[in-house]
């Protein structure tokens, strides 16, 4: 079993709260661990697993705005 996994919430305007931070879940999602608290929101249907937003594919590499 992998040890994270990348979700969101399941609906638009759905709060769900990360129990270590009560920082909310990100609506476009965030790598989170695959534990009991997690699995639960899944069950219930709070949040679902997604596949992480792509990367820029012209993205400049750190320190390139400097002359």
């Amino acid at each position: 079993m992998p040890q994270t996994f990348f979700i969101k919430p399941a609906r638009e305007g759905l709060i769900v709260r990360d129990p270590a931070t009560r920082i909310p879940l990100a609506p476009s999602g965030e790598e989170k661990p695959h534990n009991a608290f997690w699995l639960r929101r899944e069950a219930d249907k709070d949040v679902v697993e997604c596949s992480p937003p792509a990367e820029p594919a012209n993205k400049k590499p750190a320190g390139g705005d400097k002359p």
